[in-house]
């Protein structure tokens, strides 16, 4: 593809960019630790779902665990309006339920005291809003298969798993465990994260299934999924062990899921040299086959890529790479390190699930293909890229940044494992994230100062370049003649205050190099033994590093 559909197809995979937009109160509710979330901690979740197909309508109940971190009297819990919770239920009596929007407030009749476990039973129903177009636009997804039997997903990430259940549903809190059962039509069969514990038929067309997640795992990670599913299943032996692997696909759709699946072990471990065992052990690695294109639910990664390699059977990147492996199965499981074992506190900072997930593209490219594809395929991303806002978001109010934190986001991780210059400390850099923040909620900061601090580089300016502004940094140089070879003058513009990316130089026709670190406030003399025709800075800097170059007549 080319030009506008190029730009068209990034705008559909990463999001399409918003103007500026006032925030209201219902926004500060969702995205703001509130006083009602913030004095408990939750603990474990045990989700009772019955649907109706035909009605396309949930009815169900939340038995929410938790611990009172301070003294506290009322919890916020979530659910989307048309839904409704229709009662709460506190030590088995009926306690009052407040409702502010998609807020409701439940009114507890005792003050818990700090460190006291508590639980709490929330009924609920109603008709879920129909995803307009998931995963992109979520919510339910009630659909049939080409043979006209039911078939049901869901894909909540930026809306909030409180569009389908009752939940405390903001990114900070994660639930150490949940038990999750499926009421549903026995003739169908229900795919969720975990493990599968049970399947009890009554024996009168209704069966229930068990799910258990033991793992933590935010909100919007839940996947329920419904239909006309057959399962298989095999293992990998991983850096842990025997790790489970299990498959949920369309009946017709067998043989095909058997063929393209063969991609998961290699892709396993490629992620697990680089990012470290696969987090989530106990409950196994599973694909469940999905009306929409993907989502990274929680060791229940959703697949809609139609068995074909590439995006759709295209290449992001334009570089051909692409096409030599499935980019949902790579993109959508890398979320399992990065988005579910490390989770951003605040939907703002979105970027450490995408950028870090966009470049393990590169990474699993470079580990079959070698270094000259993953550079190709990570230069061929920036197609994507439109600097229309920042990466990262508004904090407080549920509002992710830019789509550029997906190519825009993996280029930065590219320049900064370039600049680094060492592989082994740059794998280690990254098994050490998954390490220090296994199975937790954090922030921008802490990941920006673990990467400074376990390189010895100092990336603050960086991130603030590619994460807080949309310019392009600009590498003004003078170029002239000393001696038969060329020397440069380069200094930083176009960026951040204090902006200071080092670079790799070519001084040698055979290709030695030198590192040059370049600021904002003078130029700075870099002499090679490069022949005159060699005059053109891009041609001698690592192509690798996105910024622009300006030849400069005078010092500015």
């Amino acid at each position: 593809m080319q030009g506008k559909l190029i730009i068209l197809v990034f705008c559909v995979v990463f999001g399409t960019a918003t103007n500026a937009q006032p925030f209201t109160h219902a926004d500060t509710i969702r995205g703001t630790i509130t006083p009602e979330r913030s004095w408990w901690d939750l603990n474990f979740y045990d989700l009772n779902i019955t649907p109706s197909i035909k009605e396309e309508t949930l009815t169900g109940s939340n038995t929410i665990y938790f611990t009172a971190l301070m003294p506290g009297k009322v919890l916020q819990i979530d659910l989307q309006t048309p839904m409704k919770i229709t009662k709460a239920v506190y030590q088995k009596k009926n306690i009052t339920v407040k409702q502010d929007g998609n807020a409701w407030y439940l009114q507890l009749p005792k003050i818990i005291a700090k460190g006291k476990k508590e639980s709490v039973t929330v009924f609920y129903t109603g008709k879920p809003k129909r995803a307009k177009n998931a995963p992109w636009d979520g919510g339910l997804i009630w659909t049939k298969d080409k043979q006209k039997r039911p078939w049901v997903n869901t894909a909540c990430q930026e809306l909030g798993a409180s569009v389908w259940w009752p939940t405390k549903d903001h990114q900070y809190d994660e639930v150490d465990s949940m038990r999750f059962t499926v009421n549903i039509p026995d003739t169908l069969v229900s795919a969720s994260n975990g493990v599968l514990r049970s399947v009890k038929k009554d024996g009168k067309g209704k069966a229930s299934y068990e799910w258990f997640i033991g793992n933590p795992i935010n909100n919007y990670a839940v996947a329920m999924n419904i239909g006309k599913y057959v399962h298989f299943s095999d293992t990998l032996m991983g850096e842990k062990g025997v790790l489970a692997l299990d498959y949920y696909v369309l009946d017709y759709n067998l043989e095909k899921a058997k063929a393209q699946f063969t991609q998961v072990k290699p892709m396993l471990h490629a992620f697990e040299y680089w990012f470290g065992p696969y987090p989530f052990y106990s409950d196994g690695y599973k694909l469940v086959e999905s009306e929409h294109l993907g989502m990274e639910h929680q060791g229940a990664t959703a697949y809609g890529n139609h068995y074909r390699n590439g995006y759709l059977g295209t290449d992001l990147s334009g570089s051909g790479w692409g096409l030599k492996w499935d980019f949902i199965i790579i993109h959508e499981s890398g979320h399992d390190w990065f988005g579910n074992n490390i989770t951003s506190k605040d939907i703002a900072d979105m970027w450490i699930h995408e950028s870090f997930t966009n470049y393990s593209e590169t990474l699993y490219t470079g580990f079959y293909w070698g270094e000259y594809a993953a550079d190709e395929y990570n230069r061929g991303t920036r197609r994507g890229i439109r600097n229309d806002k920042p990466i990262i978001g508004n904090y407080n109010v549920n509002t992710p940044g830019s789509g550029d934190m997906y190519p825009k986001g993996g280029n930065m991780l590219h320049m900064i494992r370039k600049t680094i210059a060492n592989d082994e400390k740059f794998r280690m850099i990254l098994r050490g994230l998954n390490k220090i923040f296994y199975h937790k909620t954090v922030t921008t900061k802490q990941v920006e100062d673990y990467i400074s601090k376990e390189s010895g580089i100092d990336f603050s300016k960086v991130f603030d370049q590619y994460l807080r502004d949309t310019r392009i940094p600009e590498l003004r140089y003078m170029a002239s003649v000393q001696n038969g070879t060329v020397q440069f003058k380069l200094k930083w513009g176009n960026c951040v205050p204090g902006f200071n990316l080092p670079l790799r130089i070519k001084t040698t026709a055979k290709g030695n190099t030198v590192m040059v670190y370049p600021n904002d406030r003078e130029y700075i003399a870099v002499d090679t033994r490069l022949p005159e025709s060699e005059m053109e800075l891009k041609n001698v800097i690592d192509p690798a590093v996105y910024v622009t170059t300006a030849r400069m007549d005078v010092e500015n």
